[in-house]
């Protein structure tokens, strides 16, 4: 099948490289396509995020990304449509996901032998809605006095991540499904937000559910992340927990991502382009070795999924084997050379 590929920038395009040769390691059928986005993309197109890029997104349907940065401050970017109406978003990321209607990213923690420490045991999973919130681009300077943004929720994006995220749970035998919000302080949008997560949640008897603030969800995932399970929440929210579970976990670079639509899917790491590294070979590809195994997994290969999944975690725990992030000396194709070798080994067998 065709999956289709996107460097990225700055340490993109070595990570990416690392990752399909790990899942290249599996023997699948997959025929990779290079898909420009970001510099490549205007060097084509003359666009960072090109109405080209778009429909071969739209006809592949699967695709893995490298990770898209650019200069603070200067990340909007208007998508022009075949039909000649135009849309504003947020960032290239956020771009991408709203084109192809990508509306929950599904970002999983879970604690690695000899890395993770105190958090070993962690095993929580992050549904973070895509569509609203602060990153709607909903925003305006007045003057130079202020600046407004709008933080938009619905009653359709937020039951319809809802619904994801309990049938999640059902499928995976997760037990528990938490709402983290800020509806003391937000308490018109956020409290609308745990509103519309407590009518699907009834829909749901079998599976517990509670909420907590956004404040106090970072201490207890500090302390105690066992009382965590799946978490919903908004863009804003889950795009920083997501962040502070990598860490927790060892580090940012093992944090996995899946940006999940009705027929499409982007799987990406959950880290930024790291500039200040990029072409030094050093960069970590965990995290989107990861979600190449949450990409085999989506589209009917979990046996495949494991073997990566297993063979990461293995590598990983030995420690012989590791990039600077997790105070090794590997470069970020020895690490993938090591975990290739381990499936290509485990598939044999």
């Amino acid at each position: 099948m065709k999956i289709g590929v996107l460097k990225g920038n700055g340490i993109g395009p070595e990570i990416v490289q690392a990752t399909l040769h790990v899942i290249d390691a599996c023997g699948l059928d997959i025929e990779w396509m290079n898909i420009p986005i970001a510099e490549e993309a205007i060097e084509k197109y003359g666009h960072p995020v090109p109405s080209e890029s778009i429909q071969m997104l739209k006809d592949v349907k699967i695709a893995i990304k490298g990770p898209i940065t650019v200069e603070k401050g200067k990340g909007r970017v208007t998508c022009i449509h075949e039909d000649e109406s135009e849309h504003i978003y947020p960032s290239f990321n956020n771009a991408i996901r709203r084109e192809l209607e990508l509306f929950v990213c599904q970002r999983p923690s879970r604690g690695i032998p000899n890395i993770s420490g105190t958090h070993e045991h962690m095993d929580v999973i992050i549904m973070r809605e895509l569509t609203e919130g602060v990153y709607s681009a909903i925003e305006h300077r007045i003057d130079n006095v202020a600046a407004e943004c709008t933080n938009l929720v619905t009653r359709k994006a937020t039951e319809r991540l809802a619904h994801y995220s309990f049938q999640y749970a059902r499928k995976n035998n997760r037990k528990k499904v938490t709402c983290v919000h800020k509806a003391n302080a937000i308490s018109i949008t956020d409290g609308f937000f745990l509103e519309c997560f407590r009518d699907v949640a009834a829909q749901y008897p079998d599976i517990e559910s509670d909420d907590y603030f956004v404040d106090a969800t970072t201490y207890y995932l500090l302390k105690k992340p066992e009382m965590f399970d799946v978490i919903v929440t908004t863009n804003q929210y889950g795009d920083i927990l997501s962040d502070l579970c990598a860490g927790l976990s060892g580090s940012l670079g093992l944090g996995a991502g899946a940006n999940i639509g009705h027929d499409k899917a982007v799987f990406e790491a959950a880290h930024g382009s790291a500039p200040d590294i990029a072409g030094l070979g050093i960069a970590n590809p965990t995290s989107l070795i990861l979600s190449g195994a949450m990409m085999l997994r989506h589209i009917g290969a979990p046996r495949q999924a494991d073997l990566i999944e297993n063979s990461v975690r293995t590598v990983l725990s030995e420690g012989r084997i590791l990039t600077r992030d997790l105070g090794g000396t590997a470069s970020t194709m020895e690490f993938a050379e090591a975990v290739a070798k381990l499936v290509k080994k485990n598939n044999a067998g």
